[in-house]
This record gives C-alpha cells, structure tokens and sequence, in this order.
C-alpha cells in the first residue's frame, strides 16, 4: 500500500477525481488544504472517500486574504477524525520578502494550534530555509511531529533538522535531471526520516513533466529512491508508508504481504 502523504485534489475536475480514486483505491492520499475555501474542500473530500485523510492550514502565499474567523473554523475542522495534521504551512519568500514578519507571526500561530490539538504539522518552505529552522527551533522537545515538505535544501541542513526531529517529504522533483541536492539527501540520509509525496497536481516526475500531477505517481517516486538507495521498490514503500501512518495516525494496518516483503 502506499501512502501520498501530499496532493491537492481541489484543482481536478469530477472526471480526473474519478481516475485518481480508481487507480488509488487500494493506497491512501493525504489532502493538503492552502486556504479557507480548500479546507472545507479537504474536508468534504475525508467525507466522502475512506482513503483519504486530510490536512488544513494557511499557506504563506494565502495570508493576504486570511480572516480571524478562519483559524476558528480550522478548530471546528480539526475535530474530525479524518483531520490528521496541519498544512500546508510555512514561508515563501519566493515572491516577496515584505511580509516576511506576518508570514512568520501566522506559521507560529498555526504551530501553536497543532500543539494544542497534538497534530503533526506539513510545512512548506521556500526559499527560507533558515528561518524556518529557526522557528522550528523554537519548539525543540516539545513533542511536536514536523514533516517538511518537498525538501531540496542540503545535506548538512537535512541533519540539523533532523535533530529536531524532521521528516522529509521527497516528492517527483527526485526524478529530474537536475535535481542533484535532493538525489544526493536521498542517497546519504536514513530511510528512516523520509515520507513519499506527490504534490499533485504540481511537481510531475519524470517520464511525465510537463502535464498535471497524479497521487498514483508516487510508485515514480518510489521507485527512483529505491533504485537512489539500492534497495527493492517494495522496502521503500513498506518503510515509508510505516512512517506516514505512525506520524499521521492512520487507523490502518499494512496487510502481512506487505510487511513481510
């Protein structure tokens, strides 16, 4: 079974919905929420199909448009049971740097709500790597489950997240050409500290850049760490979807087959 621990399926129409759900029927999608209107869209998603699970937040670049009254209906969302974590949060410096204090003020915010309801939290970081260690810093022993998403920062600044406790989210950027920092994280880092991701319909793996993201191309990913770590494709799927279901929750058992691989 594997585990996309990071998608977004408000931007497929009701007949791409329909593929993805056939061909994802036996494996599980985590749905990420950027806003107000794609939280109740994740939620709504939970509802309506038993394998996927979901995450709620305020992305970085959503912040202009936040109100007070969508924290409150995040708590509200967060009582679901299919609700698993908060995301996708964090900075973006990408566009603009002149928000960068409000960025920051709302990413702890929404920490702080995933420590009051013990959620593990999917963060984004883009271009402000060292500020986000350095918040995440903040709650050091804390007991609070990081997974950073679509890591492509160094090997030496993998470790140093590592020892906060960091999980890295290694998505279809792995398969390009050049994308020489995230292979060379996946050959020297442990198993041990990496969840499969997608971020459909965003950041399509090889054979298939170029068109929309799919949650089943994570077998993709799979199999390019595998071949990365030279270990079978079946050890990285059991391996990290152990890992998403541990970090998340998920009230699912692997089947023996699959353990016994």
């Amino acid at each position: 079974m594997l585990v996309d621990t990071h998608c977004h399926l408000d931007e497929y129409s009701d007949d791409e919905l329909e593929i993805v759900m056939s061909r994802m029927k036996n494996h599980v999608m985590i749905v990420c929420g950027v806003n107000a209107f794609t939280n109740r869209r994740v939620l709504q998603l939970c509802d309506t199909y038993n394998n996927i699970y979901g995450v709620i937040g305020i992305h970085p670049e959503e912040i202009a448009q936040v109100k007070e009254e969508d924290f409150d209906e995040m708590e509200v969302m967060l009582k679901s049971s299919k609700v698993v974590g908060i995301g996708e949060i964090g900075l973006d410096y990408h566009y603009t740097k002149e928000n960068m204090e409000k960025q920051k003020a709302i990413f702890i915010r929404q920490i702080e709500l995933a420590k009051k309801y013990r959620m593990p939290i999917v963060i984004h970081s883009r271009e402000a790597i060292q500020d986000t260690y350095d918040i995440l810093c903040q709650y050091r022993g804390q007991n609070l489950q990081f997974i950073l998403h679509a890591y492509s920062g160094s090997v030496e600044m993998a470790k140093k997240f590592i020892d906060l406790g960091v999980k890295f989210g290694i998505g279809g950027v792995v398969t390009f050409k050049n994308a020489g920092r995230v292979k060379e994280v996946v050959e020297t880092i442990s198993m041990d500290h990496f969840l499969l991701e997608t971020d459909s319909p965003y950041l399509t793996p090889e054979p298939y850049r170029g068109t929309k993201n799919k949650p089943y191309y994570v077998k993709l990913v799979a199999e390019k760490v595998a071949e990365l770590k030279r270990m079978p494709v079946e050890d990285v799927i059991k391996i990290t979807s152990n890992h998403a279901i541990s970090i998340f929750r998920l009230p699912i058992k692997l089947n023996r087959s699959e353990e016994n691989k």
